[in-house]
């Protein structure tokens, strides 16, 4: 559906050249919901607007169904663009109409009659459970009323790919997850491909299939969400994966980076198989040793729940080899994380 191959963008400012991405390589299957994650300035939201040419690439390709964006003229793109529709982090709702006319308005400006359009917007309406509020105006709507409108209105022209940039960063935990509830079942009903930019490894992690992770305008790491919460490569992912969100987790943070000083800390990752299984107790009666829980959570990992823990392992050397060893050998995902609880 989408390939990008060695895609570049390069900004000029007056205190010189800024190269915002470098060498991006990637692939986007038909009927994906897809992440792009990396923290602020990493470039994930220059990426998404060279998705669909709103920013032209300084050098690479991308490619939309076998159909290269670089060689198209001013009007293949706009044609190209009916079928890539995008929401944002803000809305972008006209304040001065209201919200059947917010989601009618893109099929009018494209030529379609005015009852026509105020039917389709009608249906759109339903899909996104805001029949009751055709007539409001988005000042009157909370800011996940308006986020389902924006949807609303980015379905209306039967978008193939829906770009999200950072949809649900001005949304508190339960809208969000609201919100993702109806972009999961937006592409199970209508097979539309959905790429999600955001900063948040739960988003991701929530309803994502593949996801890529930038940093720095490189991308550092990419494949299946389930491998990469399991077994992160690089610092960028496991620092992603790893790190607090919201203030009222910082104490406990904070209280876990003392812990892990001059520590052996492993994160352990279950299987479906070994969480069936008292592993860590019968790890402490084998070996004779206690150990150290510093967290212990549960995430949803593509719809599945996935169990975690960070553990600190005994001084000894050979049984912390032997630990790991055993932790392994009963189908758990083991990795160092000394340096990574933030």
């Amino acid at each position: 559906m989408i390939e990008v191959q060695g895609l570049s963008k390069v900004f000029e400012t007056d205190d010189g050249k800024v190269e915002a991405l470098k060498d991006i390589t990637l692939s986007i299957e038909a009927g994906d919901i897809y992440g792009i994650i990396g923290m602020s300035g990493a470039g994930k939201s220059t990426l998404v607007r060279c998705l669909n040419y709103l920013e032209r690439p300084t050098s690479g390709t991308v490619c939309i169904e076998g159909k290269d964006l670089g060689t198209m003229t001013q009007w293949q793109l706009r044609q190209m663009r009916r079928e890539i529709s995008m929401i944002f982090q803000h809305f972008n709702l006209l304040m001065q109409k209201n919200v059947i006319d917010n989601i009618c308005f893109p099929l009018v400006i494209g030529g379609m009659k005015k009852n026509e359009a105020r039917e389709r917007a009608k249906e759109l309406l339903e899909i996104v459970e805001l029949s009751d509020k055709a007539q409001a105006y988005p000042s009157q709507l909370s800011g996940g009323q308006k986020q389902r409108v924006a949807i609303a209105r980015a379905l209306a022209v039967n978008p193939k790919i829906l770009l999200c940039d950072e949809a649900t960063s001005a949304l508190d935990p339960r809208t969000t997850q609201s919100i993702l509830r109806l972009l999961q079942e937006i592409n199970q009903k209508y097979g539309i491909t959905i790429v999600i930019i955001t900063h948040e490894m739960s988003v991701v992690r929530e309803i994502c299939s593949h996801v890529a992770i930038i940093g720095e305008g490189r991308l550092v790491e990419q494949g299946r969400v389930s491998d990469i919460f399991a077994h992160p490569k690089t610092a960028e992912a496991k620092e992603l994966i790893l790190k607090g969100s919201g203030t009222d987790r910082r104490t406990l943070e904070d209280r876990q980076k003392e812990l892990m000083k001059g520590k052996c800390c492993v994160r352990i990752v279950f299987s479906v198989n070994s969480s069936f299984e008292p592993v860590i107790a019968n790890m402490v009666l084998k070996f004779g040793q206690p150990i150290n829980i510093l967290r212990a959570d549960t995430k949803n990992v593509e719809g599945i729940a996935r169990g975690e823990m960070i553990l600190s392992l005994p001084d000894d050397i050979q049984m912390q080899k032997e630990m790991k060893a055993y932790l392994t050998e009963r189908g758990l995902a083991v990795e160092e994380v000394n340096g990574y609880v933030d």
